[in-house]
């Protein structure tokens, strides 16, 4: 599988061990950065290239990641065909896959410790997406409206 990634410094560490985690289980990870340690690094630059090569390269996966997550996943969405979802459990890591077809995870590297952000990981990638005609039709909306701006 192919996983994109980006953070900022906050998740500077945490990225570099979920690159190697997803690398160990045989994925192509694609690292967008940051590369180094920049205390004033803002995390648009690299999270919204992680998300626009996500959408470009259907099938992929994308990780984003700072200190909350919250402003990750809020610049990846911004990206036509991203469905980014913070998630903060393991049930939210699912149904971000069941019910929204997300095809980026945002995560808080200062929220939780590695173990259990590398279950969600986990858990997001190993979710298929249901199909179901409910969720479909409601994905169905809202790119109707990223496209065009009607519902």
């Amino acid at each position: 599988m192919k996983i994109h990634i980006g953070s900022d410094h906050a998740g500077l560490e945490f990225k570099g061990k979920i690159v190697e985690h997803l690398r160990a289980q045989g994925h192509t990870v694609e690292d967008h950065g940051p590369h180094f340690y920049d205390a004033l690094d803002d995390y648009p630059v690299f999270c919204i290239p992680a998300a626009e090569a996500t959408a470009k390269e259907p099938g992929s996966f994308g990780i984003v990641l700072g200190g909350s997550g919250n402003g990750e996943q809020i610049a990846a969405n911004k990206v036509e065909g991203i469905r980014a979802a913070l998630v903060w459990s393991i049930e939210t890591a699912k149904l971000a896959r069941e019910h929204n077809d997300a095809n980026v995870i945002s995560l808080g590297g200062r929220m939780h410790d590695e173990e259990f952000c590398l279950k969600l990981v986990d858990t997001f990638l190993a979710t298929p997406f249901t199909g179901d005609e409910r969720h479909v039709r409601r994905i169905g909306f809202i790119t109707k409206y990223e496209k065009t701006g009607d519902i």
